[in-house]
């Protein structure tokens, strides 16, 4: 059985937390007993950091009293898993690449400090795939992290562990990112909330590439509230990030807690770009359909998306040659085949095919832009397929397309992250063999909090969100 502290919305054990009827180092406890338990048949948290931890609950009370405990994000002390990507300091990040099998950062980065700073207690390192590239979570230091619905399937990726690490009860909130689509994929094939932020909204780096703007670092949570305090915890301006905004003048949660109901939402069913499997088209356009029931007006329509291919594949390339191209020259023998084609494509770029794409981009916005001017959220599938065999590195064809390379299977992602809009992955069914599927929600630029609220009221109509954390399932692919 699932202790009664691991079952606790990360919203509960926070209260607790404040009010002092739990400490952090019980909570710390639940979750390594329940990492003990569940670890063997998933491997979603590969590295673990409990005597830090423990070190770190003791520094709460502490920091608590020079203030930040009166932010809307005050974590109190929560334990959180920090997916491999992230620096932390002390810890073992191997980025899931066999060139840093032995890395211990020094210093952790600047999401990580903003949310040790407001309370959080890192208890874990999530798995992921190396350097986040592809949408299935294997790597060669850790292996393959399975899907807890059925443990035969992918959890998706990148934030797979973080993803699987929540539905089955091991932490209360976890970090991830996302860049085709690593927050909203893992959520929806794992019935779990991610939210990929407007990019800035949550300070992140260093990196070299210091003003991109489609790699974000963004929450998962179990359920959409939980999501919005990770969020608050996460949100804020940084020095050291030229994009990051200002924290906002009301937290995501209250955004929720007083939020309209919905009134215009647009569901597409493939965003005009991209197969979807039949199965998932319906049970995303039946919970779409859902938002009548408090009072929207629900239509099929679809945004002009079509050059996002080839403004996603070559931003995307551009930006892996900006990063590893140095790595490529050094350890190319340690590098995965698909990480070793993305950084290729992007050396073989010139200036003249980025400015055609960035052009394309620009006009995909305003394109986005005109839609909303007519609905308040867009909703379209959050994967084209349910989960799949685990040993399918990735999705290669759909209802008779052929895809052309690794990721293009996620395209119904990444057409939303190369717009910079924010988008939300929220359970919205089952298929009849019990996969799990996500409806994506999309709002307009910095549009998290009626986001967030659209989500929430979606999620209550749908009665799904109680249904993790889980005890792991054997099955067959």
């Amino acid at each position: 059985m699932i202790s009664e502290l691991c079952r606790l919305s990360a919203r509960e054990a926070v209260r607790r937390l404040k009010r002092k009827e739990i400490k952090p180092e019980e909570l710390i406890e639940a979750a390594a007993a329940r990492i003990a338990e569940v670890e063997p048949k998933v491997n979603a948290l590969p590295t673990l950091c409990l005597d830090r931890a423990r070190e770190s609950a003791k520094r709460i009370d502490a920091l608590g009293k020079t203030g930040a405990s009166d932010h809307p994000g005050w974590l109190a002390g929560l334990p959180i898993a920090i997916k491999d990507l992230n620096d932390v300091a002390g810890v073992r990040t191997t980025y899931g690449s066999p060139i840093f099998t032995n890395h211990v950062p020094q210093t952790s980065d600047i999401m990580v400090e903003t949310l040790e700073a407001r309370g959080a207690v890192v208890i874990a390192k999530s798995n992921t795939p190396e350097f986040g590239a592809g949408a299935n979570t294997f790597n060669e230091v850790f292996g393959k992290t399975l899907n807890p619905w059925n443990t035969a399937l992918t959890c998706g990726g990148s934030s797979g562990g973080a993803a699987v690490a929540l539905a089955t009860g091991e932490v209360w909130l976890a970090s991830g990112s996302d860049l085709g689509g690593s927050l909203r994929t893992p959520a929806s094939f794992c019935s779990v909330v991610g939210l990929r932020p407007t990019p800035g909204r949550v300070a992140h780096g260093p990196k070299p590439h210091i003003f991109d703007s489609l790699s974000v670092d963004g929450p998962m949570g179990r359920d959409v509230r939980d999501t919005a305090l990770l969020l608050d915890a996460q949100a804020g301006v940084h020095p050291r990030d030229p994009i990051s905004l200002e924290y906002p003048a009301r937290s995501f949660q209250d955004a929720i807690a007083e939020a309209k109901p919905v009134k215009r939402v647009g569901f597409s069913p493939d965003l005009g770009v991209t197969p979807v499997e039949r199965e998932v088209r319906e049970i995303c356009a039946a919970a779409a359909k859902r938002f009548g029931d408090v009072g929207a007006k629900v239509d099929e329509a679809t945004p002009d998306l079509k050059d996002a291919q080839f403004v996603f594949q070559t931003l995307r390339a551009f930006k892996f040659a900006t990063d590893r191209s140095k790595l490529l020259a050094d350890h190319r023998d340690k590098l995965k085949a698909d990480v070793i084609w993305n950084i290729e494509q992007g050396q073989k770029l010139d200036a003249g095919i980025v400015g055609r794409a960035e052009h394309a981009r620009g006009t995909m916005c305003r394109n986005l832009a005109r839609y909303f001017e007519s609905h308040d959220i867009l909703a379209c599938p959050a994967a084209i397929v349910p989960p799949f065999d685990v040993n399918t590195r990735y999705i290669a064809e759909v209802e008779g397309h052929k895809f052309d390379n690794y990721i293009d299977w996620v395209l119904v992602t990444y057409a939303i992250t190369v717009t910079g809009y924010p988008a939300i992955s929220v359970p919205c069914g089952f298929t009849k063999d019990g996969r799990p599927v996500g409806l994506q929600l999309v709002a307009p630029p910095r549009g998290e909090a009626a986001l967030l609220a659209a989500a929430a009221q979606l999620e209550d109509v749908l009665g799904l969100a109680a249904k993790v954390p889980i005890d792991p399932r054997p099955g067959t692919p």
